[in-house]
């Protein structure tokens, strides 16, 4: 999917596919058909290597030029008990010939590699789909452990789908014989077979997977050969088997892009390069403190990588060091960063509260997952906003900024730092499992149209006593932002004090005063309030009744089931917030516009319940909180029905 293209036909096509008349290629007799959009899912034991699979198809799908979007769903364990449905992995890919916003409701097409994927993800796919059936896995202990009476094979229960029975694992030990391998490690490449299969069926490029494995195997040739052999010999077994009579064709998404430098990026690595690129642009280095957790831990792995843009990165023993060390990297001059999920959040927020006191930019970067406590560690939600909005001791007001798509994740990261630079206050940036994780193309900005984030430092005395003397007072505002000066200790003249406890107005000194505390904490919330956010937008081109409003990654699903309602007839406004803390401006005005205001949410309402506190407006909730984004005809429904009542 992409941020920045909208195409209702593109859309108005996404509860069907369009085939063409069959044809030859290759030279072969098999027919070839046109589609104009695919949703395929690999599933299998979390040691199959299918998230490296889906991966690789998309990475190649993307070079092709179609538009995607991704859902990789696994489980939290390292090694999953095997065989098992809790220890299904799965990845779905969507990608088509025009702009889409989802990773699909349902697979067209499921690769299942054993009994429990079967099971686990046959009640997606719609009558009709294809399934591709790894039959050495359907040994009866197998089928057994997960519930199946009877061979479904054999059953007659997969009757109403066009099932495609393969002996991957039988087929990829054959193709590597000649490898020297043990029949395990022999095994551990039927993932390359079934990639090469699906990539034969959809004329994917196959370039680009060969080099990958044997870049990622480098150190082992012998493997990296044997990958690519089976890789090569699913290829050919579609080819040249008479299983396989059709091939699709999806044509590039030429319609749906700017011109422009495009790659596919995954939310984590679009947020990180966002980071570099406002360290870069606030002339500022970047310095990470962060304890690893999922699904933040890729944001650590991927800057510490990138020394030689002046990042640093530390490793913290636990999430109170990783906040605390980023803290003092913000007190030293950095732009500072601390990643985590909700649980990280709650032992973080004593040292955000002192930031808030301190007054000092530092982002703190919270991927959402599915709670309370160790909750759903793989799976997404989005009911970390009240958290990040009240989870302090003490009126501790924090601006708040979250990303639509995984390719918005860049640009929510300059955002944050505009924010948190400027006005000299921590800021939250709340993205989620489904982003961090999510994939889609990204167009790569030019240099020259990234904001400009210098913020000078404080230089020298800013305040003249009443004898004459100059002086520095680290907390005499600035009239516009109500910013403090930021100084770096060591610089001559700028000494003062921090801490937690209350300071003075304007000289920073500790202050037991009521009068200086009231002044203080209505000053640091008066701050955040005139924070400048760009004014709401809203699409609604033919004056509906009904507003949908979103926040975060429910703006694909959200997106496709408004264009869902209007080509069918149906009359529906749509807005989408990315400022949280403060609210755009003009938002109450908006609200106010419509008759009916509907707002989904992965959580059980909090977007909704801070919207009716503020603005008196009756807006009804539409909440799931199962794990898994929003399915579009699902959302549809549901906004239907509103409209309707």
């Amino acid at each position: 999917m992409t941020s920045q293209v909208s195409s209702e036909a593109g859309e108005a096509l996404l509860g069907e596919q369009r085939s063409a008349p069959a044809e030859a290629r290759h030279g072969t007799e098999k027919e070839v058909r046109r589609l104009d959009r695919v949703i395929i899912r690999f599933a299998g034991d979390s040691g199959d290597g299918m998230q490296l699979t889906g991966d690789r198809f998309t990475s190649e799908t993307a070079s092709f030029g179609n538009d995607l979007s991704t859902l990789p769903n696994f489980p939290a364990e390292i090694r999953a008990p095997a065989g098992t449905l809790p220890g299904v992995s799965s990845f779905q890919l969507h990608f088509a010939d025009h702009d889409i916003l989802t990773p699909g409701d349902a697979p067209n097409v499921l690769v299942a590699m054993n009994p429990a994927a079967l099971k686990a993800n046959i009640g997606d796919v719609p009558r009709g789909g294809e399934i591709i059936v790894n039959t050495d896995e359907f040994a009866k202990r197998a089928m057994a452990k997960v519930g199946y009476a009877t061979s479904p094979l054999e059953d007659g229960s997969l009757d109403g789908y066009r099932v495609h029975p393969v002996p991957l694992t039988t087929l990829t030990i054959e193709a590597l014989k000649g490898f020297g391998l043990s029949r395990k490690e022999a095994e551990r490449s039927k993932n390359m077979f079934a990639l090469g299969l699906l990539s034969w069926m959809y004329h994917r490029p196959t370039e680009g997977t060969e080099a990958f494995l044997r870049s990622k195997f480098a150190k082992k040739p012998q493997i990296a050969e044997a990958n690519v052999a089976a890789f090569r010999a699913g290829w050919n077994f579609g080819e040249t088997t008479e299983d396989f009579a059709v091939s699709y064709e999806v044509a590039p998404a030429t319609r749906a892009f700017p011109t422009g430098t495009y790659r596919n990026i995954s939310g984590n690595l679009a947020l990180s390069y966002g980071l570099i690129a406002a360290s870069r642009q606030a002339e500022l280095p970047l310095y990470l403190g962060s304890y690893p957790i999922t699904p933040a831990s890729d944001i650590l792995h991927e800057l510490s990588k990138h020394k030689n843009f002046g990042v640093r990165t530390f490793q913290a023993e636990d999430e109170i060091a990783g906040v605390g060390a980023a803290l003092g990297a913000a007190f030293g001059g950095s732009l500072a960063v601390t990643t985590t999920s909700g649980p990280g959040v709650a032992l973080k927020s004593e040292t955000i509260g002192l930031a808030v006191s301190l007054e000092l930019p530092l982002l703190v970067v919270d991927i959402q997952r599915g709670g309370p406590s160790t909750g759903l560690p793989t799976k997404t939600e989005q009911a970390d906003l009240l958290q990040a909005m009240y989870g302090r001791n003490g009126e501790a007001p924090v601006p708040v900024v979250a990303p639509k798509t995984p390719a918005d994740c860049f640009d929510a990261a300059l955002e944050a730092a505009r924010i948190a630079l400027t006005y000299r206050t921590p800021v939250f940036l709340l993205s989620d499992g489904y982003l961090a994780n999510g994939s889609e193309p990204w167009r790569i900005p030019e240099v020259a149209d990234l904001p400009d984030l210098r913020t000078p430092f404080a230089t020298g005395p800013n305040h003249t006593e009443a004898d004459g003397t100059e002086v520095f007072w680290p907390y005499k505002r600035d009239p516009e932002t109500l910013a403090r000066p930021w100084a770096v200790p060591g610089t001559p003249g700028l000494e003062h004090r921090i801490g937690g406890i209350e300071k003075q107005d304007g000289t920073g000194n500790i202050s037991y005063d009521p009068a200086n505390h009231d002044l203080m904490v209505r000053t640091r919330q008066a701050k955040v309030d005139g924070i400048t956010v760009p004014d709401l937008e809203v699409d609604d081109p033919d004056g509906a009744r009904t507003l949908v409003l979103g926040w975060g990654s429910t703006y694909g699903p959200i997106t496709a089931a408004v264009r869902r309602i209007r080509r069918e007839g149906g009359h529906i406004a749509q807005a989408h917030l990315r400022h949280l803390n403060p609210f755009p401006k003009n938002l109450g005005e908006v609200l106010k516009g419509y008759e009916k205001v509907v707002i989904p949410e992965m959580n059980l309402g909090q977007l909704a319940t801070l919207v009716r506190a503020k603005y008196l407006v009756d807006a009804r909730s539409h909440t799931q909180v199962n794990g898994m984004p929003f399915k579009a005809e699902q959302l549809a429904a549901a906004l239907k029905e509103a409209i309707d009542a």
